[in-house]
């Protein structure tokens, strides 16, 4: 097997915005090593792409501990090291605060904050020792601008949280020259967001002042910036066609 000398692992590889990830750095020449918690769903993707040599498919629930570890033990030993980290599994629930239910609240939990902290603090170990890394966590711009039109308190909550830690994880690692950012989405055109039909289109679209709804191409292109700079650490690069800028 030819081994590319980059390595990105991939969270939510198998969603919309996951599996666009997946095939722009396969693009690139990078090893990738993709999770989800369904593995039929990975091996559809996988299948997809035309089963490239260069993806590794590990299945698991990414707010355990032990998935993290797994998945760096993994893409060390067919790889040899990691490059990036991409933070993107997540979910969405968006009601009224008394409308959530302890179930909502234990599965935000898990998936949108554990999965962005195990993932993370494992990448900081290996990366510190190989002084150079990419964490990207994909959030949601909605955190930063929140709207009174769709109440969102959890993912608001959760996401807001991780943009500030973004902020705190490159103070802390930038020393050991890995750059931590964050990609803040508004409206994507992806299962997520349940677009059924064209009045669900017309009415997301209007959620940003541009009157239309992003595409997984947008994220990736934000994404791959990322991972090629050299002197951007810190930020959350806010990806919604204007949403969080204020009131239209």
């Amino acid at each position: 097997m030819s081994i590319s000398n980059k390595t990105a692992i991939i969270t939510g590889a198998a969603g919309g915005i996951g599996s666009a990830l997946v095939k722009a750095y396969l693009e690139l020449n990078y090893n990738v090593v993709a999770n989800g918690r369904n593995s039929a769903n990975l091996e559809a993707m996988a299948v997809k792409l035309g089963n490239p040599e260069r993806l590794l498919l590990i299945s698991g629930d990414i707010g355990k501990p032990e998935t993290s570890k797994k998945l760096f033990a993994k893409a060390i030993e067919r790889f040899n090291k990691v490059d990036v980290l991409i933070n993107n599994a997540g979910i969405f629930i968006a009601k009224p605060i008394i409308n959530y239910t302890e179930e909502d609240v234990d599965t935000i939990i898990n998936t949108n904050l554990k999965g962005f902290f195990y993932p993370s603090q494992t990448a900081a170990n290996h990366m510190m020792n190989n002084g150079a890394g990419h964490i990207i966590n994909i959030t949601a711009s909605i955190a930063i601008q929140p709207n009174a039109k769709l109440p969102t308190l959890l993912p608001v909550l959760i996401k807001g949280g991780i943009n500030q830690a973004t902020r705190a994880l490159a103070l802390e690692l930038s020393s050991s020259n890995i750059q931590v950012n964050a990609i803040a989405p508004g409206v994507i055109d992806t299962p997520l967001n349940a677009i059924h039909n064209a009045q669900d289109r017309e009415n997301l679209a209007k959620m940003s002042p541009m009157g239309k709804i992003g595409n997984p191409q947008n994220i990736v292109d934000a994404a791959v910036y990322l991972t090629q700079s050299e002197f951007v650490t810190g930020t959350t690069m806010i990806v919604d066609g204007g949403a969080s800028t204020g009131v239209w």
